[in-house]
């Protein structure tokens, strides 16, 4: 026997009527914030990579010429513009003679 006497429960109109007791859009509510909550720690994580992946040292080395370690020693004051310029010429010039 059927029982169509609560309106609510049956094909009236009320805020449970309907596909699924009317409340269909819960379920896709929740897939929105699910979706909305991954590409948030998906972005997080991306933005956090792209940020700091640099710092993180390979073991490599850094490879360096004699200029760079000329330009170097100038900058911390171990050499004054005198020394610089002439071993900057003997590097240019190719450094093969001794002084």
């Amino acid at each position: 026997m059927n029982y169509w006497g609560n309106m609510m429960n049956g094909w009236g109109y009320s805020p449970g009527a309907g596909y699924y007791g009317g409340y269909w859009w819960m379920g896709l509510l929740g897939m929105l914030m699910q979706l909305i909550f991954w590409v948030v720690i998906i972005g997080a994580g991306v933005y956090l990579y792209r940020r700091y992946a640099h710092r993180i040292p390979t073991g490599g080395f850094e490879r360096r010429d004699a200029l760079d370690v000329l330009r170097e020693r100038y900058a911390r004051g171990e050499i004054d513009a005198e020394e610089y310029q002439r071993r900057k010429q003997d590097l240019e010039q190719g450094g093969t003679e001794k002084r």
